[in-house]
């Protein structure tokens, strides 16, 4: 019997690395909505990283693997004194931003959280324009920014609206990785051939499983996720930038890409055929729609999926708040990708499973009749037994119309109901949400909220002048966009 033979010809690079890296260096965004959305999503983003200051089990990762390192034109991580290098100064402020769960969402066959690019973004931005002054050359400015936000955001947003990582089991900072790759080597100067290179990279470097945001492993990885995909990102365009061949089969190479290794379960949700189960479906071309369609996080630090149940609880608070002894069952009317990924009983072992329990935030905001971090530390639960009395009192119900118009392009709502019953036979009415606050559906009266948001972060961390001079600053667009990186960054430091 003779052995077989490999070909060793080298191929082209995959067809999705090159549709990807056509995106980044040519695609010019024309759309005003991205622009100014782009820019609440900075706001927004930023506000979340300085609140999550406000936690040891946060700050107690952030600073210089070794103590005392100095970086010339070092990049800042916002609301701190560090100047790190570039790929530690991602990892830090991607994970402030992620920490509290408040940055923005992205729902579709896959979920995520595109703002989690910034940390990889403003990193690189602010080394880069130190670098540049310090040569004489002129910095980056703001603008370089947000164009670096809304392509980030459209890279894993698309390639989230058919294609689910976390239905073989992957999880979703995949993505982050990717698209932080993407756009920081462009920022550095990457050619066409470089910015291929660092893709392929990017998808053969082994991903993260989602064990760490599901029963009973849930835990704070998932709160660092995205800040060590970022950081990751930014090493991975460092490496492509200094020469490293690339990978061109990095997706499709038979047995040994990322097609056949990690993403060869067929998605039967999505009915796609047999030929194409391996690979990525491309739903729609790359431009700016998921930043004009991103999801805010406005009134509660919680799970997307369970925004609008907070909302329902707490209009139902009023009703129920002198009756939670009297109540005999809850029902929670929800879409299955709620049920799938938040739903669950039994004790709740830290913050991070508390956030990523859907009965959990609903049973804060009917008892309390709000939901904020504080609520989930171990001191609250533990001094509130009514929490889980309620949430034993709960039935979880999937509603195939509210699973229907989840995945509907023309509606992706994120509906939750709840109905209270008591012990005499009497309920509420059932209050049903089928758009958050923070959807394009309700995007002026978001916007609003968004900013009192934004002002309350930038007050837990600077002096009412300096809170006020960054907030002014970021709500005028052409001073904002025309901004150099390297000053804008000064303002964030304490």
């Amino acid at each position: 019997m003779s052995a077989t033979v490999e070909t060793n010809v080298r191929p082209d690079y995959d067809d999705e690395l090159q549709k990807i890296a056509d995106y980044v260096l040519g695609y010019r965004i024309n759309s005003s909505e991205a622009w100014d959305t782009a820019r609440n999503c900075l706001m927004d983003t930023l506000g979340c990283g300085l609140l999550a200051l406000r936690f040891p089990e946060c700050t107690k990762h952030l600073g210089p693997l070794v103590e005392g390192t100095r970086v010339p034109n070092g990049a800042r991580v916002p609301g701190t004194s560090f100047r790190l290098d570039p790929v530690k100064a991602a990892w830090d402020i991607g994970a402030i931003i992620r920490w509290l769960d408040y940055n923005d969402t992205w729902l579709a066959a896959e979920w995520g959280h595109p703002s989690d690019n910034l940390g990889g973004i403003l990193a690189v931005a602010d080394h880069l324009s130190q670098k540049k002054l310090a040569e004489g050359g002129q910095p980056l400015s703001m603008r370089d920014v947000l164009e670096a936000m809304i392509m980030a955001h459209e890279i894993q947003g698309v390639l989230a609206l058919d294609n689910s990582f976390n239905r073989v089991g992957l999880d979703h900072v995949v993505l982050v990785k990717v698209a932080t790759t993407a756009v920081t080597a462009k920022m550095m100067g990457a050619n066409r051939e470089q910015l291929l290179s660092a893709l392929s990279h990017a998808w053969v470097d082994g991903q993260s499983l989602r064990t760490y945001r599901h029963a009973p492993n849930a835990g704070s990885r998932k709160s660092w996720a995205a800040g060590d995909a970022t950081s990751r990102g930014v090493r991975l365009a460092d490496i492509a930038m200094r020469g490293e061949m690339g990978i061109p089969g990095a997706l499709t190479a038979p047995q040994w890409g990322f097609y056949d290794v990690l993403f060869s379960q067929t998605n039967k949700d999505l009915a796609l055929k047999p030929e194409s189960a391996r690979r990525f479906s491309f739903q729609r071309d790359f431009g700016s729609y998921v930043m004009e369609h991103i999801l805010f996080k406005i009134s509660f630090p919680a799970e997307f999926h369970a925004q609008t149940a907070c909302e329902a609880a707490v209009t139902l608070h009023p009703q129920v708040n002198d009756r939670l002894g009297d109540i005999s069952r809850i029902v929670l009317t929800t879409h299955d990708s709620a049920i799938r990924i938040i739903s669950k009983s039994g004790a709740l072992a830290n913050p991070a499973d508390r956030d990523h329990c859907l009965q959990y935030m609903t049973a804060v905001p009917l008892a309390f009749g709000d939901l904020v971090a504080e609520h989930y530390e171990d001191d609250f639960h533990a001094s509130h037994p009514i929490i889980d009395q309620l949430r034993d009192r709960m039935e979880v119900v999937e509603d195939e119309n509210y699973s229907r118009d989840y995945h509907d392009p023309e509606k992706r709502s994120i509906a939750n109901a709840i109905q209270v019953f008591f012990n005499d036979g009497s309920a509420t009415d059932k209050v049903a949400v089928e758009y958050p606050i923070g959807h394009r559906r309700r995007r002026e009266e978001g916007i609003r909220e968004l900013e009192k948001k934004f002002r309350r972060n930038l007050a837990t961390r600077f002096p009412h002048g300096r809170s006020d001079e960054i907030f002014e600053l970021c709500k005028t667009p052409a001073r904002l966009e025309a901004y150099p990186v390297n000053k804008f960054m000064d303002l964030l430091m304490i």
